[in-house]
C-alpha cells in the first residue's frame, strides 16, 4: 500500500477536509456565483478553492501518488492511468449546494490496482464525517467544520456497520436527478418498498451506517463520485458492483474516469 495506514492518512487529511468544509459554508453564506462547465454541470468558487486545499494536503502527505481531481480533470489536467492514485471530488453535489440543501460532500478516495482501498467523506452542512480506518473497518463521527480537530483522536467515532435487508422493508436511496416511471419501475424490481431522494456520496455512507439498504444508479458517474463511498461501504460490510454483479474498476483514464450503472448494497437478506 502507498500509505502507512488508514489512520495516518485520515489524520493527515482531517484538517484540510474541515478547512474545505468551512470554505464551502462561508462562500455559500455570503452569496454564490455559479458558472457552467463544458458538460453543462454547475461549478462555483467553492468547488475550486476546496480542490486547491485538498490537493495541496495530498501532495504534502503523499507527493508521489498521482491525483485525479474533478475540476482539474474538467480542465484537461488529469494524469494518465496509474496503478495507484487519489480520486478527489472537492464538492460532490454542487446542485444541492447551490440550491441551499445540505447533502453535498467532500470525497477523497485512494485506489490501488483498480480497487478502492481508502475513503474519506465529509458532509460539512450535516456535520458528518465517514472514513475507513483499516481493512474492513470504517467509522463515522459528528464534527462541525469550525471544529479545531487536528486528528481523528480528537473525535468521538462509532464503527460503521451495514444492516441486513428485510424483505418487504427495503429502503432505496436514489439520486434526485433520476426520476420518472421507468426509474420507479427499476427500483421496484430491486425489491425496494420505499425510496428517499438524496444527492452526493452521502448515500454510500448512510447505507454503511445501516440507515438504508440499496443505492442503485442508472447512468454515468465519475470515479471521483464513487471511489471514497465504495471504500467506506465495503469496509462496513456492503458491496458496490456494476449492475451485472461484476466489480467496479477504477483508473479508467481512457474512458475519462467514467463509470457505468452500478448498485451499492448493505447486507443482503438472509
Amino acid at each position: 500500500m502507498p500509505f502507512e495506514s488508514h489512520q495516518t492518512l485520515a489524520d493527515g487529511l482531517l484538517p484540510a477536509v474541515l478547512e474545505a468544509g468551512r470554505v464551502m459554508l462561508e462562500i455559500r453564506e455570503r452569496g454564490l456565483i455559479v458558472d457552467t462547465k463544458a458538460d453543462r454541470s454547475p461549478v462555483t468558487e467553492a468547488d475550486r478553492l476546496a480542490e486547491t486545499i485538498l490537493v495541496a494536503a495530498l501532495e504534502r502527505i503523499h507527493p508521489n501518488v498521482p491525483i485525479v481531481a474533478e475540476e482539474s480533470a474538467a480542465a484537461g489536467q488529469a494524469p494518465d492511468a496509474r496503478a495507484t492514485l487519489f480520486l478527489v471530488d472537492p464538492l460532490d453535489g454542487t446542485r444541492d449546494y447551490v440550491a441551499g440543501r445540505n447533502d453535498f460532500t467532500v470525497n477523497i478516495g485512494l485506489v490501488d490496482e483498480g480497487a478502492p482501498v481508502f475513503g474519506f467523506i465529509y458532509a460539512p452542512a450535516r456535520g458528518e464525517l465517514f472514513v475507513t480506518t483499516g481493512k474492513g473497518q470504517a467509522v463515522g463521527a459528528q464534527v462541525e467544520a469550525t471544529s479545531g480537530a487536528t486528528s481523528m483522536a480528537d473525535l468521538t467515532t462509532s464503527r460503521l456497520s451495514t444492516r441486513r435487508a428485510m424483505p418487504g422493508q427495503i429502503t432505496a436511496l436514489v439520486s434526485r436527478s433520476e426520476t420518472g416511471p421507468d426509474h420507479a419501475d427499476r427500483i421496484a424490481q430491486l425489491g425496494a418498498t420505499s425510496k428517499i431522494g438524496m444527492s452526493s456520496a452521502v448515500k454510500f455512507c448512510l447505507i454503511a451506517r445501516g440507515d438504508a439498504d440499496i443505492y442503485p444508479r442508472f447512468g454515468t458517474t465519475c470515479e471521483w463520485d464513487t471511489a471514497a463511498g465504495q471504500a467506506i461501504l465495503q469496509a462496513a460490510g456492503g458491496t458496490v458492483t456494476n449492475l451485472d454483479g461484476s466489480p467496479m474498476i477504477y483508473g479508467k483514464s481512457a474512458l475519462g474516469y467514467r463509470n457505468t450503472s452500478f448498485i451499492a448494497r448493505g447486507e443482503p437478506a438472509a
